[in-house]
């Protein structure tokens, strides 16, 4: 199962840490679960185009997924969201305090590029290189953390639909993208199906979004594992705010549709893939 190879591996470079209070932290972090989706949707998007994934493969996931566990540990932090529990507990800062979470963070993300960089030592081909450099721009200052310094920035400010979605597609979008395109990278993708992997992974993690917004009002803490309406507390522009609660639903419904849809279009080799997007789709928390 891809989950328990993703778990396995990630326990397994996250011990690679020696120091100890800086090791609790991360594990910690790490033991407070997660459905591991981008990592998975890397995998399956892998599968899809070479009917299997290698640890290669398996080693650039877990790198995503670290990078997704620090920007989850920076926003929750009081300079940023604010935010108290994460998935059912409290946040990095609050058990461990300011620094320590601050640190805790910047050790998953030189984690993940050191993971990556040693797999493009061990396996310096293009193909790898090509997924190195996706994952990290994707997680850089032209992708997710530009779109966390909007975020920031447009708090107490109305935004349009347009800003949103420019917000948005590299806040959260980026991320998913960089999975697709990675995965069909290192699963021998041609150019033209690594950009309708591309294509696919952009409009689902805009759905990805919208949903968070629209659970962000509907659902409870209990079910979402951290405060809920906490965008609306900090004065956060959101789908929902900027288009209401009915057109973020419909909308919800059409864009997770379409992008399912135009999976469905490309060749698969193996079923992975779609089931990791229904699983994406239908998410509840």
């Amino acid at each position: 199962m891809l989950y328990d190879k993703i778990e396995s591996r990630l326990r397994t470079l996250i011990d690679n840490c020696q120091e100890p209070s800086l090791h609790e932290a991360m594990s910690y972090s790490f033991a407070a679960g997660g459905k591991r989706l981008r990592p998975m949707l890397l995998l399956g998007a892998c599968e899809a185009a070479a009917g299997k994934y290698s640890s290669t493969a398996l080693d650039f996931a877990c790198a995503l997924e670290m990078i997704h566990t620090y920007s989850l540990i920076h926003d929750d932090l009081p300079a940023m969201d604010n935010d108290d529990f994460r998935r059912g507990k409290p946040t990095s800062h609050k058990k461990f305090g300011e620094a320590l979470a601050i640190l805790a963070g910047d050790a998953f993300l030189n984690r993940a590029f050191e993971t990556m960089a040693q797999v493009c030592v061990n396996t310096p081909d293009t193909q790898t290189l090509q997924a190195m450099l996706v994952i990290t721009a994707a997680a850089g200052d032209n992708g997710m953390i530009a779109g966390q310094v909007r975020d920031m920035h447009f708090q107490h400010k109305k935004l349009t639909g347009d800003a949103l979605f420019n917000m948005y597609s590299r806040k959260t979008g980026t991320l998913f993208t960089a999975a697709f395109e990675a995965g069909a990278l290192l699963g021998g993708g041609s150019s033209t199906y690594v950009q309708a992997m591309k294509d696919v992974g952009a409009k689902l993690g805009w759905a990805f979004q919208i949903l968070d917004d629209i659970l962000d009002v509907t659902a409870t803490q209990e079910i979402l594992g951290k405060p809920v309406h906490s965008d609306s507390r900090n004065k956060k522009n959101t789908y929902v705010s900027v288009h209401g609660l009915d057109t973020a639903k419909t909308d919800y419904a059409t864009i997770s549709a379409e992008a399912f849809s135009e999976l469905n279009r490309l060749p698969q080799k193996t079923s992975a893939l779609r089931d990791i997007v229904q699983q994406v789709i239908n998410r509840n928390n």
